[in-house]
């Protein structure tokens, strides 16, 4: 039996991603849009100027070897747009002030806001995870202190980054946040 003319595959239509849109973006949107990951110029910077990108997996591993090239002055940057995470609004106040003490300690200890990445803690236990690290690492000399802090803000840049382009986070405000150091990425500014 002979059949008729095969009829072509059926295809989507091309629809763009959110990397797609990044990698065509003039650079100073680029750079802009970076800043609500990590607070770097220099950071942003590089990124930015490397585009396009071939697949976001090659975006993560650049911006984790640009988070690991990143200067004192540029670290001491990034975290000058860091802050407190938002809690939840069922939180005891007793969780609040006990957050905000352990905050103000480690602030006074190694002068810089706390940062911690949580991505993999289940919501209920964020702030008692936030608040068992905290207080851990104020035990922490200063330079063993910057090498964790340097490591928490390349893990939330890089998450920041995944859930921004990768489409599973929401679209970033107009002006660079002041940063968060929650799992749900950026937070409003202090």
């Amino acid at each position: 039996m002979t059949r008729g003319p095969t009829l072509p595959a059926h295809r989507l239509p091309y629809l763009p991603k959110p990397l797609d849109a990044f990698n065509t973006v003039p650079v100073d949107e680029a750079r802009s849009l970076l800043l609500h990951c990590l607070h770097s110029r220099r950071w942003s910077h590089r990124l930015a100027d490397h585009r396009p990108y071939p697949d976001l997996g090659a975006l993560l591993a650049a911006a984790d070897e640009a988070a690991y090239d990143l200067a004192p002055a540029d670290l001491a940057e990034a975290l000058a747009g860091e802050s407190l995470p938002e809690l939840p609004e069922d939180t005891y106040s007793a969780a609040h002030m006990a957050l905000s003490a352990a905050h103000a300690a480690y602030e006074a200890r190694f002068g810089h806001a706390f940062v911690i990445y949580l991505g993999d803690a289940p919501p209920d236990e964020a702030v008692d995870r936030f608040l068992e690290a905290i207080r851990s690492r104020l035990a922490n000399d200063p330079e063993e202190e910057r090498i964790v802090t340097a490591e928490e803000l390349r893990r939330l840049a890089k998450d920041r980054l995944a859930r921004l382009l990768g489409g599973a986070g929401p679209h970033p405000p107009a002006a660079p946040p002041r940063g968060a150091t929650s799992h749900n990425g950026a937070a409003p500014g202090r």
